[in-house]
């Protein structure tokens, strides 16, 4: 399938009223068309089914659905880490909004397989000092890295994440709030003073997440409502 015809579909399948929606939504996202998530999502698994690195090897990039079906569709290829690590590193360079980012990581669930070398992948990009690069370790460590064996060098790792920006630090504030709904004594620990270099924002935010969680107790809730800074 050519990169016009994935484009006549796409607009196909668009919707005015929730291109408005979504745009308001996704900051800073590229041109939109307003295809819904879940027939994007079945477009991409109709792509995995066939010759996926060809498409991703000559995608384009000029609207947000172009980029983000290139996300599902990695996300949805049956192969190995090896094959699919650079076309991973492509994609996670083309990122430039939550969407994108969260998304895809969602998708990316060969993670469960590979946890180890995708590990060592999420410590690289921990190190770039850009806003969707740390994003991307912080929702990648909360989907796939919250197990009992996981979750000292996962909270040490969001710690680390000091990129000065909201998309960023709203990621690890949403990270550290599901560690504490599914591993709550670590992430107890972890929040006490001197346990943790958060700076004010995030804390505070990843509290008030906690507040707003179903998973955690009223009685926990009270507690965390007296540990903000």
């Amino acid at each position: 399938m050519t990169n016009k015809e994935i484009r006549t579909r796409l607009e196909a399948m668009a919707e005015a009223k929730y291109k408005e929606f979504s745009q308001a939504l996704i900051p800073g996202c590229r041109p939109m068309l307003g295809v819904r998530i879940p027939a994007l999502r079945a477009f991409a698994r109709e792509l995995a089914k066939g010759d996926w690195q060809t498409y991703l090897d000559n995608a384009v990039d000029d609207t947000f659905e172009e980029v983000n079906l290139q996300g599902f569709v990695i996300g949805y290829a049956k192969s190995d880490y090896q094959t699919l690590l650079p076309y991973i590193k492509k994609y996670v360079a083309k990122i430039n909004d939550w969407s994108l980012c969260d998304g895809f990581c969602a998708t990316l669930k060969i993670t469960k397989k590979y946890k180890p070398e995708f590990k060592e992948l999420l410590k690289e990009y921990a190190r770039k000092d850009t806003e969707f690069d740390q994003r991307f370790v912080a929702v990648m460590l909360m989907d796939y890295y919250l197990e009992d064996e996981d979750i000292d060098e996962t909270l040490a790792m969001l710690d680390a994440l000091k990129h000065d920006s909201y998309y960023c630090k709203m990621g690890v504030a949403w990270a550290v709030a599901t560690a504490m709904a599914k591993q709550r004594e670590k992430t107890w620990e972890y929040m006490q003073p001197g346990n943790n270099t958060l700076d004010d924002w995030t804390y505070n935010k990843s509290i008030q997440k906690m507040i707003e969680s179903y998973r955690i107790s009223d009685e926990d809730k009270v507690m965390l409502r007296a540990m903000k800074r």
